[in-house]
């Protein structure tokens, strides 16, 4: 063992997953610096591994009782862009198998965008169905923005491919006769709320970079329609363009 070079050593731990390993163990006992350095990368990334499996379970408050009831399909929903002044409200409904976890999941906010892109990738590959739900502009300014926002939830419901038994949402309620829970800060409470709101957030943003494209003078690709200072600056040079909410301010002040 002693005599196993540090870099053969880096390449087993890469891939070892289990702190009991009898590997690891004798590792323990290698006195070399290079090894022990190589140990406490692998502990604290076991230790990360562990917040992430801990944080999963803590985030199945909702939906394990529900598994036990018999409900199969529990779809989580959410909708990303009640805020912007320009684009669609875009929301998600995701039913997760329970035999198949994804660990890191959580409010898209709180995320980086590198971590979302993965989780995403990993929703997409796991997931039971996924369901979209897009609401435009012009439909937002007829009804208002909480209308539209419950309007893509629905949306969202009737696109999955397999019916789901019981519907929990991030803060709304929508109409439909499945039962369903309204959970208050449901993105950061619930694994299949915050699932959904993940891949909202990542095709809505991926629609704000296409409009990007159209209408070039607000940053889209960069603030996905939200009032930053590009986008007021833009609005003030150019006025509205094909997308802007027209009934939002300071939107609604530039409207000849």
């Amino acid at each position: 063992m002693k005599n196993e070079a540090i870099a053969t050593i880096r390449q087993k731990l890469a891939v070892c997953q289990e702190p009991g390993d009898p590997y690891i163990q004798q590792l323990r006992q290698d006195e070399r610096s290079g090894v022990q350095k190589l140990l406490e990368q692998f502990d604290k990334r076991m230790a990360e591994k562990q917040a992430l499996v801990l944080k999963y379970h803590e985030m199945r408050q909702f939906e394990k009782p529900l598994l036990e009831q018999g409900h199969r399909f529990i779809a989580g929903i959410d909708e990303v862009g009640r805020g912007p002044l320009a684009g669609p409200v875009v929301s998600c409904a995701v039913i997760l198998s329970p035999s198949n976890p994804i660990y890191g999941l959580d409010d898209s906010k709180k995320l980086s965008a590198k971590k979302r892109s993965q989780l995403f990738k990993e929703i997409q590959e796991k997931a039971v169905a996924i369901g979209v739900g897009v609401v435009d502009h012009t439909e937002i300014d007829r009804v208002n923005i909480y209308q539209a926002s419950r309007q893509a939830m629905l949306m969202a419901v009737e696109d999955l491919a397999v019916p789901p038994t019981y519907l929990l949402l991030d803060a709304m309620q929508i109409d439909s006769p499945l039962p369903q829970e309204k959970i208050i800060k449901g993105d950061a409470r619930s694994i299949s709320i915050a699932a959904a709101s993940i891949v909202a957030k990542e095709l809505r943003d991926e629609l704000m970079r296409e409009y990007h494209e159209l209408f070039p003078h607000y940053g889209f690709d960069r603030n996905a329609g939200y009032g930053t200072k590009e986008h007021l600056a833009g609005l003030a040079s150019y006025g509205p363009c094909g997308i802007h909410r027209r009934t939002f301010k300071p939107v609604s002040e530039y409207i000849q």
